[in-house]
């Protein structure tokens, strides 16, 4: 996707949602020098463009019992295409599987999974994981403790210095 220019005023708007995605558009216009309708305009044209991808609640994993992460490292048999195509496809249809990134060096892909326990990832390892296609090589880390957990920075916004 190309880098989208972005002004100070859509700039703004995407800061404070960053801090508040549950701001209105009236609470976005206290803050910014726009009116409501502007405001309106901009985020849906900020949503059409795919700046703004959805709008989620951030929810304490903890108390749903999901209390495991673990990181894990795939090595596939080859990297044929179609072979990369179709674990793709899979992984990102398995439902214990919150983020999966294609890796250059050893591993192929690093997975990140929430589990509730032990168990629970033994199962998640058995049903999910070792049955994605052309899979040579997992290998499992397990987070001991999250030190840092955030959404994208404000510093993000910022203009590009060219």
């Amino acid at each position: 996707m190309k880098e989208i220019e972005l002004d100070a005023l859509d700039r703004a708007i995407l800061g404070a949602l960053l801090e508040d995605g549950r701001l209105s558009q009236v609470e976005l216009a206290e803050r910014i020098p726009l009116s409501a309708t502007a405001i309106a305009r901009r985020i849906r044209a900020l949503e059409e463009k795919g700046v703004i991808q959805g709008y989620q609640a951030r929810i304490n994993r903890q108390a749903l019992g999901l209390g495991m992460t673990v990181i894990v490292h795939i090595g596939l048999t080859s990297q044929n295409e179609d072979l990369l195509e179709s674990f793709e496809k899979a992984v990102a249809s398995a439902p214990s599987v919150v983020s999966c990134h294609l890796m250059s060096g050893e591993d192929d892909y690093l997975v990140t999974v929430r589990a509730r326990d032990l168990a629970d990832y033994e199962r998640i390892h058995k049903e999910q994981l070792a049955r994605l296609p052309g899979v040579a090589r997992l290998k499992s880390s397990f987070v001991l403790r999250d030190v840092a957990d955030k959404p994208l920075p404000a510093s993000c916004l910022l203009p590009r210095h060219k």
